[in-house]
């Protein structure tokens, strides 16, 4: 069964702006959990403009699920998860000032940085997931670190899907099967909605993750949160 994890950074942004505590971010976390979300994903950035890192201790506090940390293990984000030591730490090479993440590792060029990060966080009893795109080289090369599993940057997926759905989904299954083949997990997730849903995971066998953010919390607006998760736990049965 592929697991949902919802991305609660947007409820972050939505409470920052007014720098009040509304929306309550933790009681949205819990929310999400009794409405079926299967774990909680946090991107904290270190200009902290929407997940604040006491955010994310004070979620580790009251996450019954799974708690997901995403992040470029930069010093202070290393930190951060030592003292956290969430269920998950996933590593993503976005720069301090982008937008969103946007690229998955160079697993060629960074093997030897990635490996030693990957040994201390599996240490401290977290499992590891590495960001990637549907390269096959850089699946072969993830192995090298040690990491548990992949996930793949779905980005190119979801732009191409409406246009032809097979091709679009052609990459990403090419490199799923081979990160199976070679021991690994595989975790999915960027501009995954409802619409692009279904078929990934009908089309990508093993699947055992996404973690779905923007897009939940845009069609929460119309749907309500609780139908809104459900709608997306209904496209993973």
């Amino acid at each position: 069964m592929t697991k949902l994890s919802v991305n609660i950074n947007k409820i972050a942004t939505l409470r920052n702006a007014r720098g009040h505590n509304r929306p309550d971010l933790l009681q949205v976390a819990r929310d999400c959990e009794r409405f079926g979300a299967q774990g909680i994903t946090v991107h904290p950035r270190p200009d902290e403009r929407h997940i604040r890192y006491q955010d994310v201790r004070d979620l580790k506090a009251i996450v019954t699920t799974e708690l997901n940390i995403e992040g470029n293990p930069t010093p202070d984000f290393l930190n951060l998860v030592r003292e956290v030591r969430p269920e998950q730490v996933t590593l993503v090479p976005d720069a301090p000032d982008a937008i969103t993440s946007n690229a998955g590792w160079d697993t060629v060029n960074h093997q030897i940085y990635l490996m030693g990060i990957v040994q201390e966080l599996k240490a401290l009893g977290c499992r590891v997931s590495i960001f990637l795109d549907p390269n096959l080289e850089m699946v072969k090369a993830a192995v090298g670190t040690g990491t548990d599993r992949i996930e793949l940057y779905t980005e190119d997926y979801a732009r191409q899907y409406h246009h032809d759905p097979a091709a679009a989904l052609l990459p990403y299954r090419t490199a799923a099967d081979l990160a199976h083949q070679l021991g690994l997990g595989v975790n999915a997730g960027h501009d995954l909605d409802l619409d692009n849903l279904a078929y990934l995971h009908q089309n990508l066998p093993g699947l055992a993750e996404v973690s779905i953010g923007h897009a939940l919390v845009c069609d929460a607006l119309y749907l309500g949160l609780e139908n809104t998760i459900q709608l997306y736990r209904r496209q993973l049965a």
